[in-house]
């Protein structure tokens, strides 16, 4: 319908279920697992198999006993496994109860993966009734509700023929949102231009990358990298938290989780520093290797201002030491020592031995 080579949903909705339903579509589906793994918020309508003591307060005191950790089987028919696991009920609040036709409205935040279905059946059982789900609608996915832009399909089929025939792309850009809405619940880092290729490639943001940042960020939380425009670059660890970040100038301020924008939509503008010139330079002139490792050429200035280049000559010392060792010592070198004769006659008493056995076994059988 859209035309385009990847898409990927926020979680299934099951039968009799409605409401919404996040598509991410080509780089949006890098989200993908973020979305999945959030909370969801449901209304529900369950039918009671009968009329339950204590009335209305009774059902009430029921769903709110259905809060915190719950044990649940998925259903019969369900897109999982049917093995005994926990969800956690954040919150339940009843909205209605029609004592006439025993139909329960209620309303529940829960753990992705929570089976309302199941549920209900609990809450019956609860009751000493019965009961089961009669009607459910999603009333939240994730960081997207209802009144968040919601669009049917016909809606979508209906943009891109708006776009197709009359060049008008405003229908389609109410219905496709960009991925930095799902990213809003996140503290942000600016990032500057110089840095964005580099983090595309998986290098961690590091000070000199960092043009701005929220206040409050902690370490070991998770941010979005940004651009000065307002795109997502990529979602990041923090290793700093806000106070680091403003007095430091050296070091880590976040590692990379996911990258969300593709490899080069930024100039590559890593290699322009003096250091990597020197390199370059070095290179070039054949004092260091094409692997930009030393050499013997090598200068001793070099290796005194690069510490890790010094260590790596000495281990690709130590390596070339061992691989020497071990061509001097060649492969059919005796490490006992015996001379080739008596080597040849351990060989023959071998081979004899093996001769009698085999004889020994043929007139046993």
């Amino acid at each position: 319908m859209l035309r385009v080579e990847k898409t990927g949903h926020s979680g299934t909705l099951d039968p009799k279920v409605t409401g919404g339903l996040i598509v991410c579509i080509d780089r949006a589906t890098r989200l993908v697992k973020a979305q999945q793994g959030a909370g969801k918020e449901y209304v529900c309508i369950a039918r009671l198999h009968g009329a339950p003591e204590g009335g209305k307060a009774g059902v009430q005191r029921a769903i709110e006993t259905l809060t915190g950790a719950l044990f649940q089987r998925p259903p019969l028919i369900s897109a999982v496994k049917r093995q005994l696991r926990i969800r956690t009920i954040y919150e339940s609040k009843m909205y209605e109860y029609d004592e006439e036709r025993n139909l329960v409205v209620f309303w529940i935040s829960c753990e992705a993966g929570t089976y309302v279905r199941t549920m209900c059946v609990h809450l019956g059982l609860l009751l000493g009734v019965g009961g089961h789900m009669q009607e459910l609608r999603r009333v939240r996915s994730g960081i997207l509700g209802e009144t968040d832009n919601l669009v049917t399909m016909h809606d979508v089929m209906d943009a891109m023929w708006v776009n197709d025939n009359l060049k008008q792309e405003d229908y389609l850009r109410r219905v496709v949102m960009p991925l930095e809405v799902l990213l809003t619940n996140y503290k942000r880092i600016v990032v500057k231009d110089s840095a964005v290729n580099a983090i595309c490639y998986g290098a961690k943001l590091m000070i000199p990358g960092l043009l701005r940042y929220e206040s409050g960020i902690e370490v070991g939380e998770e941010v979005v990298l940004m651009t000065t425009k307002g795109e997502a670059v990529a979602v990041g660890i923090a290793q700093m938290n806000t106070a680091v970040m403003a007095t430091c100038d050296h070091g880590c301020v976040a590692k990379i989780k996911r990258v969300v924008m593709e490899r080069d939509t930024y100039p590559r503008r890593w290699g322009l520093g003096p250091t990597a010139q020197a390199k370059k330079k070095l290179i070039a002139e054949g004092k260091l290797d094409k692997f930009g490792k030393p050499n013997d050429k090598t200068p001793k200035e070099y290796l005194r201002a690069v510490p890790d280049a010094s260590a790596g000559a000495a281990k690709a010392d130590a390596g070339a030491d061992a691989k020497a060792d071990k061509r001097e010592r060649s492969p059919g070198a005796d490490v006992s020592g015996d001379s080739p004769d008596k080597k040849k006659e351990k060989k023959d008493k071998k081979e004899k031995k093996d001769k009698k056995d085999k004889k020994d076994k043929k007139d046993k059988s």
